[in-house]
């Protein structure tokens, strides 16, 4: 197959997996997308594939936002306050992650995945609670967690899913399904804000950003409808979004050890 052809179908494939996941469980995007990049498209240049894949997971969590807001899954409040406040956490991580070593980037990121994995299985959704309920306290611990995650989201270049999902559930109590759709504006706000600090120093290849983004509209369509119906299954839902975590911060921890 021709070089050029196996990066494009790679490209394409790799973002459709990406969009898919975003869709299903609100995170998964440049956790799955750096490691794609790397390994599946070939990209040599740990750094590069960051800026790029925090570009591609920004659109298409943008655009899967549309969808789960459609289906009602969206509490904007604190949507918004998510987004803002872990913007300028973002900022300042991706700053301090260019300056890393790529590897040990790779590493620390599996480290941190793996503990997301097991802290995920001790949290749980309040009940009775719903977008209007909740108080000025509440939103000023979301404001404050969502600081740090966005801090850890831009050091590692990620969109941050994985830690906002569990992030909104710690300071909200949220069901898993509103989580997951609540965390889409700030996974594409916090993407694009790393990916706009990579962009100034050159780190993104944008005809890959471009290949990764038109896989995943076809596969968030897909991970939104399955999320919809797993939504009455909020352990099968919980569950699946462990094992993701779990699986590829075990992936990520060899290869990039191995690197090291």
């Amino acid at each position: 197959m021709n070089g050029a052809l196996q990066h494009v179908l790679f490209a394409l494939g790799s973002g459709s997996l990406v969009g898919c996941t975003l869709g299903l469980i609100g995170g998964g995007g440049s956790i799955l997308a750096t490691p794609l990049l790397i390994y599946a498209v070939g990209m040599r240049d740990p750094h590069t594939a960051i800026g790029t894949g925090a570009l591609a997971v920004s659109a298409n969590a943008y655009l899967n936002l549309a969808g789960h807001a459609a289906k009602g899954h969206v509490w904007w409040r604190c949507a918004l306050i998510f987004a803002i406040a872990g913007a300028f956490g973002a900022y300042l991580g991706s700053s301090l992650g260019k300056l890393v070593d790529g590897q040990k980037l790779l590493f620390m990121f599996g480290l941190l995945m793996m503990f997301v994995s097991f802290a995920m299985r001790k949290t749980r959704t309040a009940p009775d609670i719903d977008a209007h309920s909740l108080t000025m306290a509440v939103h000023g611990k979301t404001t404050a967690i969502a600081l740090v995650t966005g801090l850890f989201s831009g050091f590692f270049g990620i969109g941050g899913g994985f830690l906002i999902v569990p992030a909104l559930l710690l300071a909200t109590g949220m069901p898993l399904i509103n989580a997951v759709g609540t965390s889409l504006m700030a996974v594409g706000t916090f993407g694009l804000t790393t990916a706009a600090n990579y962009a100034t120093s050159g780190l993104v290849d944008w005809a890959t950003a471009g290949y990764f983004i038109a896989g995943g509209i076809g596969g968030g369509i897909i991970g939104t409808i399955a999320a919809t119906r797993l939504a009455d299954q909020r352990n099968t839902l919980a569950t699946i979004f462990r094992a993701v975590i779990f699986t590829v911060s075990l992936y990520v921890l060899w290869k990039s050890y191995v690197a090291l």
